[in-house]
């Protein structure tokens, strides 16, 4: 039993595909069926289950799979060590879709020109997806919002961030400077899928005026929410990020009244997890580059 083995192993594992793994592994599919069967007789039992166009792990291949991820995570934390010289490497950054196009691209620009022999590979997808990808090892550092309920890990604010009314043009609210929990309960909202931590924050900011808003469309990106609000579809709450960015016209941003609804912005880290140089730097950075966003 050999790294290759384990390798070819936990590929053909997360493809269930023979095909698609000799592919990802720039591999002739011959050699890597003689790779999994040469580790099949090492561990004395079959590993995959072979069908028309697929595998399937057996209960030996579930247990072994977990082994074998945990044996390469192992050897890459090694290896990062031996070569962790803070200014080269891979960094591997999570953020979710209510973060990632308003924040993520300025931050990382900035990062690259203090260290541009380094690699940022940005994921972006639900709080509960990196809440996974973060405890598994698939990313190094995430920036999300609260709330989030994870164990394990260690997680930052960074900063909070107003949440705005958004209107269309000509609404009847338009013309106030502030906005009540009563001036909304009766609107009709356009908001995120529920996966979506913001629409939760919506939500809990809501009940404080005893009310749940009446959500008639959902969307999967903060765009869409805006493109319908300015169809008069409804209306929806706004990051602060996202309303710095917007310059159409047929939109319109409004504060609420004390207290106004807020979001954290939050870091998060998997102090299990071998931590470079590197990243302790990018941390560094995503922290001096918020505050000074923020001032």
């Amino acid at each position: 039993m050999d790294i290759d083995q384990l390798r070819n192993f936990t590929c053909v594992a997360e493809c269930r595909n023979i095909t698609a793994a000799a592919a990802k592994l720039h591999l002739s599919q011959s050699a890597l069926s003689r790779s999994i069967q040469r580790l099949e007789e090492s561990v004395g039992q079959p590993l995959f289950q072979r069908k028309s166009r697929s595998v399937e792990l057996t209960d030996a291949g579930r247990r072994f799979q977990t082994a074998s991820e945990e044996i390469l995570q192992v050897l890459a934390d090694a290896q990062s060590a031996i070569n962790d010289d803070g200014r080269t490497g891979k960094l591997r950054i999570g953020s979710i879709p209510t973060i990632a196009p308003y924040l993520m691209p300025a931050l990382l620009r900035s990062f690259s020109d203090s260290f541009p022999e380094a690699t940022v590979l940005l994921t972006e997808t639900t709080t509960d997806e990196l809440v996974k990808m973060l405890q598994q090892g698939d990313v190094d550092l995430v920036v999300m919002a609260e709330p989030v309920s994870a164990k394990h890990l260690d997680l930052k604010r960074l900063f909070k961030e107003e949440l705005y009314l958004l209107l269309p043009v000509g609404h009847e609210l338009c013309d106030r400077d502030s906005i009540t929990f009563q001036d909304i309960q009766n609107e009709s909202f356009v908001m995120l899928d529920e996966a979506h931590c913001l629409s939760e924050s919506i939500n809990t900011f809501c009940q404080r005026g005893s009310f749940l808003p009446v959500s008639v469309e959902r969307a999967s990106q903060l765009a869409t929410v805006q493109e319908m609000v300015s169809l008069s579809h409804g209306i929806s709450m706004i990051p602060k990020m996202v309303r710095s960015l917007d310059n159409s016209p047929h939109r319109v941003y409004r504060s609420f009244a004390d207290p106004r609804p807020e979001r954290w912005i939050i870091l998060g880290t998997n102090p299990y997890r071998f931590q470079s140089r590197l990243l302790q730097k990018f941390q560094d950075h995503v922290v001096d580059f918020t505050r000074s966003s923020e001032n």
